[in-house]
């Protein structure tokens, strides 16, 4: 981050304001793997995707705060909604209550779905945000998810 309170525009706001709650989102989901996965491998995944996204969230909600994007701000500024990919309640009932291989399965294409949702955020803010703090984290995600959701499709055996 290079410290000054550098401009920000809507693509920005609505970036970090979708990544921080599909974030949120993940970490909630990546808990869940401890007690319900019996493999070791999604297990670490979880645990090194849970790190990798509090790090990310931090940072944008750094850039939020240093935007002022208050309340009247991000409305605005047409805050965004969750990036595409985000879950809805049936798939995080249905998270809830799998266990083993079939938890494993709907896990790893849960967080594939959301990588890609990630990406394609991710893509909108080099285009079009204005905040460089803001488009380094997007290039970040756009350098970093692929290979993630490489890993996620080998575990799956796919």
């Amino acid at each position: 981050m290079t410290g000054e309170p550098a401009g920000d525009n809507a693509v920005d706001i609505t970036f970090a304001n979708a990544l921080i709650a599909q974030n949120q989102q993940e970490i909630e989901l990546a808990k869940l793997v401890a007690d319900r996965s019996s493999n070791s491998n999604v297990v670490a995944l979880a645990a090194t995707r849970t790190s990798a996204r509090q790090s990310e969230m931090s940072i944008l909600k750094v850039l939020v705060v240093q935007w002022n994007s208050n309340q009247e701000n991000q409305i605005e500024h047409g805050n965004g909604t969750a990036t595409k990919g985000a879950l809805d309640q049936a798939t995080i009932a249905k998270l809830q209550s799998s266990h083993g291989s079939a938890f494993d399965k709907l896990w790893l294409q849960t967080m594939i779905g959301l990588d890609k949702g990630s990406i394609e955020a991710a893509n909108a803010e080099v285009a079009g945000g204005k905040n460089v703090d803001a488009v380094d984290v997007a290039k970040q995600i756009v350098a970093a998810r692929p290979a993630e959701i490489d890993q996620m499709k080998n575990l799956l055996g796919a």
